[in-house]
């Protein structure tokens, strides 16, 4: 908007944006190496950056002519590179999510992530760029599938911040998730069901606050506000997935399934979704995964029952805490939610999470 209306429109304006771009990711990692005091890694940005341009200015008809991000993501998502190291590099250095929400995404510690990001930079600094075709294609598009879910995870859901959701962020993945599914050879189940999972949750993002920038919890948004359209194109392509195999992104939209097609909270089968959890359970063996089960067995067979998944489970954050507090209160054991209240608190990052958990504690006197 500066330039080019002086200086007319770049012959290449892809190549030129990229290049700006680049500019100003090195700019601010070089800030955050001086911050860090770590050993500079910018030879590798200013590399994968340089060969990112490069393909932008190639025809690029490996992948056909499709979005410019997702060809950055499988430069990061190199084989030399496991598969969490290569989404972690892809969501800090081409999605631009900070390390530490990084960090969090990851369960991990921030300085862990911080020297696994660093790794990852050396280890592409030997390693020859380019975009793969065929079945190497197809392989890295997995990769980029967990990427774009991360990223949509970050925007939907961020564990710190001012803000409940960045609808912003959330909509940049929903769009890489698109490109992905076109990209992708047909029939894949993981992407169509990966596809349904983000538009059922992105449909919900005018509800999710109230008028004065309050949380409102799933069972009292007002339905009439969820995007619809988006609910309808998910379950167009959930349902020839209905006899597919089990996979995890699978069971996870037939859960927001689940909401999705409830035209009443209490209309909710919490029954069907905690099998369903108990399968995605089973599958990874996540406790992100634990705790969601715990919350609708606890919609299903009451407070007790959820409050007894959680024992021994450990997780960072303050989601654990959050979901003992509210189970305590129910069963009316106010004291103990109280000092679980105290401890999400502490470990809560989000303003307007932590609000809602104030608000929370205080009713219970």
């Amino acid at each position: 908007m500066r330039t080019w209306p002086a200086d007319g429109t770049p012959t290449n304006p892809a190549a030129w944006l990229m290049t700006t771009a680049r500019r100003r990711v090195l700019d601010r990692l070089r800030a955050e190496a001086v911050r860090a005091r770590a050993v500079p890694v910018l030879a590798v940005e200013a590399s994968l950056a340089q060969d990112a341009e490069r393909v932008l200015v190639s025809d690029g008809r490996e992948v056909g002519a499709v979005d410019e991000r997702l060809r950055l993501v499988l430069l990061c998502a190199h084989p030399a590179l496991a598969r969490e190291a290569a989404a972690a590099l892809s969501l800090r250095l081409v999605v631009g999510v900070p390390t530490d929400e990084v960090a969090r995404l990851f369960l991990v510690p921030v300085p862990t992530m911080a020297a696994r990001l660093t790794r990852a930079r050396k280890r592409l600094a030997a390693e020859r760029f380019e975009v793969p075709t065929g079945a190497a294609l197809t392989e890295r598009l997995d990769v980029v599938a967990d990427v774009a879910y991360l990223a949509f995870t970050a925007g939907y859901a961020p564990s710190s911040g001012p803000d409940l959701h960045r609808p912003d962020l959330a909509a940049e993945a929903v769009r890489l998730v698109r490109v992905v599914h076109e990209v992708a050879p047909p029939g894949s189940v993981e992407l169509d069901a990966l596809l349904a999972l983000v538009l059922i949750q992105h449909s919900r993002r005018d509800a999710r606050l109230d008028p004065d920038g309050r949380l409102v919890l799933l069972p009292d948004q007002d339905r009439s506000r969820w995007h619809h359209g988006e609910v309808v194109e998910a379950l167009d392509l959930l349902t020839p997935l209905t006899t597919a195999p089990a996979t995890p992104y699978l069971l996870q939209a037939l859960v927001a399934a689940c909401h999705a097609t409830a035209l009443r909270a209490e209309d909710t089968d919490w029954p069907r979704i905690a099998d369903l959890y108990d399968e995605l359970e089973t599958l990874t063996g996540s406790p992100v995964v634990r705790l969601a089960r715990a919350v609708a067995l606890a919609e299903a067979d009451g407070p007790a029952a959820g409050l007894a998944l959680l024992d021994g489970l450990g997780l960072p954050g303050h989601r654990l805490p959050a979901v003992r507090a509210e189970l305590l209160a129910r069963l009316g054991h106010d004291g103990e939610a109280r000092a679980s209240y105290d401890e999400a608190l502490a470990e809560c990052r989000n303003a307007v999470e932590a609000d809602h958990l104030a608000r929370r504690r205080a009713a219970l006197g």
